[in-house]
């Protein structure tokens, strides 16, 4: 396509090469000069311009025929902020649908409904016509308090933000719109220096954002992400001195193109920030955006800055300070991104209207649902929640919030709107405005409650009489805040109310009970003890609010999680849900079964991956008549599936009681469920006639044979998790299945045969049940778990299971053996990991079995095992499996 004539024209080129917007709700004089005269490619819409679903469509469409007639030989490409919470440009309360934001998302421990709300948005943007979604957030905030972009990111844990950036990337990819991440190289860590005209300074060096916030950034790079936005910042600290990200080619097209490998189109900053624009001007700042490796430049709001910078890279092609070629490169990734998401046909034809009707049922559903689970009660140390347990319906609420402006995208803004009132700022009666945002929230809980909610907004002017007044009044108080880590007003306000809560009682001598909720960011308070109940909605969209009145008077138990470093320090844990278990049903649950094995094995998370590739649901039945087991599932009983799993088995010939198996969905881990499965599991176990002893993981079934591991810190906190309910982890010692590959070219060292030449033992193998008195007395020595049952399973198994004998020259003792089997033996399905590489052959050893009165026992044990893996060599396997083997201890 960049190839094809038209675009000698080098001016449609240039046009194709920026992204810019105009104010008003209808095409303008001076976008549609810009889309004409200068074949702009791009625009950028804002909230300024959008007032309906409806009006929108026509908007784009609009824009897009006045380019089809002006014979641009591509559509435009519309883009749009849309990432949810607080920061959206398009709402329609009728049919477009208000999800959490990035953080809120996060909160529900889940990347499949951070998937879902990416593609439901990027859905209903396709609808009217927009092609392209600025988003999603990659920054890491690695700076709290200061931060500005707040619940904009996922929080600060670069891995979790990784995760679910890209969850988001798929759900754009897969409702056909174009990506852009944001804010290279992060705008996570920015120090602010107080004026409009001082840029923020990102002060990390080069080595400490790439342990952290360039993370998510690389991942996104690696799920295809098709734009990166380059933020407008400063970066001081040693190997870098850059006054501005974006105009920097040490930023753009070393770290992000050579060192990250991103071939995607950069994006500029917006150049009128006043920062920028003061310090060098619009004109001079595209020909160094350009210069810096940025192939489209913003510039989102005043015409006259627009075309000083048309202006401007026209004359820097003039000079020669950027070369055509350099151009054509960007036009080629432009064009690249417009031929994944549009078309004239699809430009020309928007769903508009018809669709987003057909979305509404299922997208609202999803909205609930993610709010629902979004909500995060952080403390409730004194069980005030629901309010229903401490009030009566004759007992007044008191609430207190302060004046917020209006979201730019919500209702209120849509009534200020409908009075002449600009969108996102206050009118002349900015009291009633900023009482507006929380208004119908206390309506709502009044309705709800079916009881007096008292309602009061607080300002930097602190806790007034009247304040005290209603207090005293009041039976609880609910204070809410929204960032009050920068609005340090909110800080002190919610200080000095719950001061004077704990010197206010009540009929029962207990203090006045307070309520503090953030309806920002949960680093308000998370880490502040002394307030006993904290609660966190992310935002405080009409959505949010509607399920924080839920959780008040008890219709909701809240399951949503703190980000990151305030999940894992957080010192008081919620209470615990109990969970119906159910016993296992083959016939209900089998399938259910495999679903959830999958889902771990796509994002493991308490083991890894390797444990569980290429286990079934057949794999945790053993189905032997020596071996009691027992399987529990916590399910839905609507959707059929599995939240849960957990396999119990009781070994009677030595009075074993194994905890073979227990998982959880990992979208519903921390919700208790594996405590209610542990707990069913033991009140099982603990009830069989003879049990002497409990352990966790089970030789046989392989699939869990104790606490899994794939590294250390994974270990600790598992180890942790099951001591903290009772397991005395103190003594355990890892245990893994090991796989020794590639045995063409394996061979035995010489001074081993030479060892088992000297001590005079011979080594046979035997099938069946008639070997079955003599291997079973040698078994009897061994005390271990499932040891006599595997033997038993080898002995009674004719096709592929052996057991191979250790004796004495001129002795029938056996002193030793170990079985040897395949896929082909019927006990082979529960050992998953023979299953696992279809492409190869492989064998298993297992079990070996020494006699306590032989002197050698490294000797015969390292005999056996090799007698084991020369017979599987003979059957032509590439592989053998040895099972239960500790971590660096090496026998060959």
């Amino acid at each position: 396509m960049e190839s094809s004539p038209v675009w000698d024209d080098i001016c449609r080129v240039c046009g194709q090469l920026f992204m810019m917007g105009f104010d008003g709700t209808e095409v303008t004089p001076q976008i549609k000069e810009l889309i004409e005269d200068y074949h702009l490619g791009t625009i950028l819409l804002t909230a300024k311009n959008l007032r309906s679903a409806e009006q929108t469509t026509k908007l784009v469409l609009d824009l897009q025929t006045i380019a089809h007639k002006a014979g641009h030989p591509v559509p435009l490409a519309i883009a749009l902020d849309q990432e949810n919470g607080g920061v959206n440009s398009l709402f329609d309360e009728s049919c477009i649908r208000q999800f959490p934001s990035a953080m809120g998302v996060a909160a529900t421990g889940s990347t499949k409904m951070a998937y879902e709300v990416a593609k439901a948005t990027a859905e209903e943007l396709c609808s009217v016509g927009v092609n392209w979604i600025m988003g999603p957030c990659l920054d890491v905030l690695t700076n709290v308090k200061n931060q500005p972009l707040g619940v904009r990111s996922s929080g600060d844990d670069a891995t979790e933000v990784s995760k679910y950036g890209a969850a988001s990337l798929r759900g754009f990819k897969d409702a056909g719109i174009a990506s852009c991440g944001k804010h290279f190289p992060s705008y996570g860590n920015l120090e602010f220096l107080g004026s409009s005209l001082d840029v923020p300074v990102i002060t990390e060096s080069l080595e400490q954002l790439s342990l952290s916030a360039l993370v998510p950034f690389r991942q996104a790079i690696r799920q295809g992400v098709d734009a990166m936005m380059v933020g407008g910042c400063a970066m001081s600290s040693a190997g870098v001195n850059v006054m501005h990200a974006c105009l920097s080619e040490q930023v753009v097209d070393n770290l992000l193109r050579i060192k990250l490998g991103f071939d995607g189109v950069v994006i500029s900053e917006c150049l009128e920030m006043e920062a920028l624009s003061h310090n060098i001007g619009v004109g001079g700042g595209t020909v160094m955006a350009f210069s810096a490796g940025c192939d489209l430049v913003l510039v989102c709001r005043s015409y006259t800055g627009q075309q000083e910078a048309i202006n401007g890279l026209k004359l820097g092609l003039e000079n020669g300070v950027i070369t055509e070629a350099r151009l054509r490169r960007s036009l080629r990734r432009m064009l690249e991104i417009k031929a994944n998401c549009t078309s004239w046909d699809k430009a020309l034809t928007p769903a508009g209207m018809a669709r987003l009707s057909s979305l509404q049922e299922s997208h609202t559903e999803l909205s609930v649902e993610a709010y629902n689970s979004s909500i995060t009660i952080v403390r409730d140390k004194d069980g005030l929640l629901p309010l229903s347990n401490i009030l009566d319906h004759d007992e007044e609420v008191l609430l207190l919030s302060p004046l917020l402006k209006p979201l730019p995208a919500s209702a209120a803004s849509q009534a200020l709107a409908s009075h002449g009132e600009t969108p996102g700022s206050f009118p002349s009666d900015s009291l009633m405005s900023g009482e507006n945002v929380f208004q119908e929230f206390g309506r709502s809980l009044a309705r709800q409650r079916n009881g007096r909610v008292l309602h009061a907004s607080y300002t930097a002017n602190g806790v007034r009489p009247m304040h005290e007044n209603l207090i005293n009044r009041a039976n609880a108080v609910v204070v809410i805040t929204a960032d009050a880590n920068r609005n340090l007003y909110q800080y002190g306000f919610t200080k000095h109310v719950a001061m004077i809560c704990k010197l206010t009682q009540v009929a029962d001598k207990r203090e006045k009970p307070l309520v503090v909720v953030s309806v920002s960011s949960p680093y308000d308070f998370a880490m502040d003890s002394s307030l006993g109940t904290y609660i966190c909605t992310y935002d405080h969209t009409e959505t949010a609010l509607q399920a924080l009145v839920k959780v008040l008077v008890g219709e909701l138990a809240p399951s949503g999680g703190l980000p990151g470093s305030l999940r894992q320090n957080q010192k008081v844990h919620q209470s615990r849900q109990p969970w119906l278990v159910e016993g296992w049903d083959e016939a209900r649950d089998a399938d259910a079964l495999d679903t959830l094995s999958s889902k771990l094995q796509q994002e493991p998370p308490v083991t890894s991956t390797s444990i569980l590739a290429g286990c079934t649901w057949n794999a945790f039945l053993l189905s032997h008549r020596t071996i009691e087991e027992c399987h529990f599932v916590v399910r839905n009983s609507s959707t059929k599936a599995l939240y849960g799993f957990c396999a119990t088995y009781f070994f009677p010939s030595t009075g074993t009681g194994a905890l073979g198996s227990v998982f959880v969905d990992p979208e519903r881990s921390k919700l208790s469920i594996g405590h209610s499965l542990h707990n069913r599991a033991m009140k099982s176990l603990l009830q069989k006639p003879g049990i002497k002893r409990l352990q966790l993981g089970s030789r046989l079934p392989s699939v869990f044979l104790g606490v899994p591991s794939s590294n250390n810190l994974e270990r600790k906190r598992l180890r942790h998790w099951f001591s903290t309910i009772g397991w005395d982890t103190a003594q355990s010692r890892p245990v893994c299945s090991m796989l020794l590959t590639d045995l063409t070219s394996w061979s035995v060292s010489e001074p081993l045969v030479s060892s088992l030449k000297s001590a005079e033992i011979e080594f046979d193998l035997v099938y069946g049940l008639d070997h079955a008195e003599s291997i079973y007395d040698l078994i009897n020595t061994s005390s271990r778990q499932g040891i006599m049952e595997i033997y038993q399973l080898a002995l009674a198994d004719q096709t592929g299971s052996g057991i191979i004998r250790a004796r004495r020259r001129n002795d029938e003792a056996v002193i030793g053996t170990v079985v040897v089997y395949n896929a082909a033996s019927s006990w082979s399905q529960a050992i998953p990991a023979l299953h696992h590489r279809t492409d190869d052959i492989i064998g298993g050893i297992s079990s070996p079995v020494i006699s306590p009165s032989v002197g050698e026992y490294s000797t015969l044990l390292q005999g056996l095992v090799l007698m084991g893996i020369k017979q599987h060599q003979r059957q032509q396997a590439s592989a053998v499996l040895l099972d239960y083997v500790r971590p660096l201890k090496h026998y060959m």
